[in-house]
């Protein structure tokens, strides 16, 4: 499904911060850091390895372009299409159960626990990944991204989610004691970076291609919080925390500067929305 981006007729809107985050950011470093970081939860993880066939590079591929895809039609989606988006992950998350390995218990993927940590990582990836780029945003502004994100959370049936950054911390922090390597997680994180996979940067449409889910992997990996990668093994590399800042820097200013012919339609019309609320004065759009 195309998303249509219609002056209020969505979740958020033109003057909303989470058209500003997702007009600016490159989209895949942000959902491939939030798999990577997502990954850590044992269940989440084993979860998706076990219905979905992560060592075929084709199907690995797919399942973050669907990903990413559903990002784009709740971000800038109708009001319709955004809700039908969610009942068909809805529908997909209620008949999919998962096997606990440490206790041999099965469990359904569509858990409130489950669904509030994959919701908490990508709010936190992609205002992570959108700092790192250098989108200008304040500690109102960040609030105010998360508490409208509450909006996607209810596509998923989920009512109790952080409302501001500091609330999105404490549960980070809180979670962290749940959290794990194992061996899904590891392969998981060398998927993210596999050189048998590539990609088209969110802001472009096919054909151009400006990199490859290594450099994408990397960079998501460099941004990780530090307790994350100590717990894949790392033990933090400020230099490349820097190599990735100045890249997606450079990645965002590249891809702000593209012709608006090679821009992916739906951040094409987003942007010319919120141009004109910009430039018309007293513009109220409802999101």
């Amino acid at each position: 499904m195309k998303a249509t981006v219609t002056p209020g007729g969505g979740l958020f809107g033109p003057q909303s911060i989470t058209w500003r985050v997702h007009t600016e950011t490159p989209g895949w470093p942000a959902v491939i850091r939030a798999f990577q970081l997502q990954s850590l939860h044992p269940r989440t993880i084993r979860g998706i390895a076990q219905n979905c066939l992560l060592d075929d590079p084709e199907v690995a591929r797919a399942r973050l372009r669907r990903q990413l895809d559903y990002v784009a039609v709740r971000t800038f989606g109708t009001r319709e299409q955004a809700e039908q988006a969610g009942e068909r992950v809805r529908r997909v998350h209620a008949r999919l159960i998962g096997l606990d390995t440490d206790t041999g218990t099965l469990f359904r993927l569509n858990e409130e626990e489950n669904l509030r940590w994959v919701h908490c990582a990508e709010v936190s990836s992609h205002l992570e990944v959108a700092r790192r780029s250098g989108v200008p945003l304040t500690r109102a502004e960040r609030d105010a991204y998360v508490a409208e994100q509450r909006h996607s959370a209810l596509l998923v049936g989920l009512r109790d989610v952080p409302r501001d950054t500091g609330e999105l911390e404490d549960y980070l922090t809180g979670m962290r004691p749940y959290l794990a390597i194992t061996d899904e997680a590891r392969d998981a994180l060398r998927r993210s970076v596999s050189p048998q996979l590539s990609l088209r940067l969110a802001f472009l449409t096919p054909p151009l291609a400006l990199g490859s889910l290594p450099a994408a992997g990397a960079l998501a990996y460099a941004t990780l919080p530090g307790w994350a990668r100590k717990l894949y093994g790392c033990h933090g590399n400020k230099a490349a925390e820097y190599a990735a800042g100045i890249a997606l820097k450079a990645l965002r200013a590249a891809a702000m500067a593209m012709p608006e012919r090679l821009v992916a339609p739906e951040i094409r019309a987003a942007r010319g929305l919120m141009r004109a609320v910009t430039e018309v004065p007293g513009a109220d759009v409802a999101a």
